[in-house]
């Protein structure tokens, strides 16, 4: 039986259900910007994630396994990049140049057989230059040949739920089994950005020189000033101009992840779009500050009758820009909620409805412990259940 109770608060209405409970905050109804579902990319698949508020405002095509080209690279550096953390090496390992990786063609760091890069070195090779002749030495210094690499980097991609990644070479070459998807692109990239904060720096490095070579980073929009600071490009016949990027603005990041696009001005002007429409047509909104109680929850065989439901460290959503800031939300949590309860443990949500933009969700945790009650509770509560089953059979008599 749903039992249903209203209650005001200076913050908002509160509408709860008992079982199974759904709780309304009043936040109004929205005013829809047109320029928010009129945005339409020229990419054939993308992908675009705020990290601040882990909210998807762009998904398309974006879980079909396709060619990322040069975008893999970032699986690449990925393992290096454990490697160095792990202890396996340092910055300063020296590698060894195969004849296999001296015959790479496309992009090139321009290694020679003789060469000895350090772990370094070939970092900024990848990040920098899109040396393919980098990519193959690195995967052989890590798993002795290119398919052991292969074969190490797909497992590990499926570890960090990248579900339809399959790497077959290091670099991105052509292969009819070398596949990932702009989401899987979008979560490596958040991983290197989060997880190597000490190494995502050599990813926005303008150029290096390498055998007296000076190259320039392939990554656009470095010096344009809108906030773009790394990750990596791809391009092959198959999978057309592609870019694997991420933004800072304010205190805002996205990352993104594009391709399919006709020539190297496209892909820039549709970065360049893509930034604009993630930043100017959408804003947060705060839905009260951490430790703020959003509803109160019955608690079954507890010390207390009740436990407050409190907003933990997320508590900012990302909504269109024009749109009002109150917007309809629910606390949703299973009630009532089983004793004990321990402070801090998450025990509801709530979810916000955008629109367009499906449902956001922000953890709710229990404001205070509650023991488990004793014996007068237990007892109060077997009374209560054992009065309500007489009365439920009362009634059936009666009908």
């Amino acid at each position: 039986m749903q039992k249903a109770f209203t209650r005001k608060t200076t913050r908002h209405a509160v509408t709860s259900v008992a079982t199974g409970a759904v709780i309304a905050l009043g936040l109004g109804a929205p005013a829809w910007a047109q320029a928010v579902g009129g945005f339409e990319t020229r990419a054939t698949s993308a992908y675009v994630r705020d990290l601040t508020t882990g909210t998807v405002l762009m998904d398309k095509a974006a879980d079909i396994p396709l060619p990322p080209a040069s975008m893999s690279k970032l699986m690449t550096l990925l393992m290096l990049f454990e490697a160095l953390e792990d202890g396996r090496m340092t910055l300063d390992t020296t590698f060894t140049v195969s004849e296999r990786a001296h015959a790479m063609g496309g992009s090139r760091m321009f290694l020679e057989l003789r060469d000895r890069p350090t772990a370094e070195d070939l970092i900024r090779g990848i990040a920098v230059l899109s040396g393919n002749d980098a990519t193959v030495v690195v995967a052989e210094g890590l798993a002795g040949t290119e398919d052991a690499f292969a074969t190490m980097a797909t497992r590990r991609a499926r570890e960090l739920g990248m579900r339809n990644t399959t790497i077959a070479n290091a670099s991105g070459w052509p292969n009819p089994n070398h596949r990932m998807s702009k989401r899987d692109l979008g979560i490596l990239a958040q991983h290197l950005i989060e997880t190597y904060p000490q190494y995502y720096p050599y990813l926005s490095e303008r150029e290096f020189t390498w055998n007296g070579i000076t190259q320039q980073n392939r990554v656009p929009l470095l010096n344009a000033g809108v906030g773009l600071d790394g990750l990596k490009t791809g391009f092959t016949s198959e999978a057309g101009y592609s870019l694997t990027g991420s933004v800072q603005q304010a205190d805002r990041r996205i990352v993104f992840a594009f391709g399919g696009l006709d020539s190297e001005r496209a892909r820039v002007q549709e970065a360049e779009a893509i930034i604009n429409w993630a930043f100017r047509q959408f804003a947060k909104v705060s839905l009260g500050t951490p430790g703020d109680v959003m509803a109160e929850a019955p608690v079954w065989l507890g010390a207390e009758k009740t436990v407050p439901l409190v907003l933990g460290e997320s508590s900012e959503i990302l909504i269109p820009a024009l749109a009002q800031r109150d917007l309809p939300a629910k606390v949703v949590y299973d009630s009532p909620l089983p004793a004990p309860i321990v402070a801090g443990e998450v025990v509801g949500h709530v979810v916000v409805d955008v629109p367009d933009m499906g449902e956001t969700r922000l953890p709710l945790l229990a404001g205070a412990d509650v023991a488990e009650g004793g014996f007068r509770v237990r007892a109060e509560a077997s009374a209560r259940r054992l009065a309500g089953m007489v009365m439920g059979r009362a009634r059936d008599a009666m009908n």
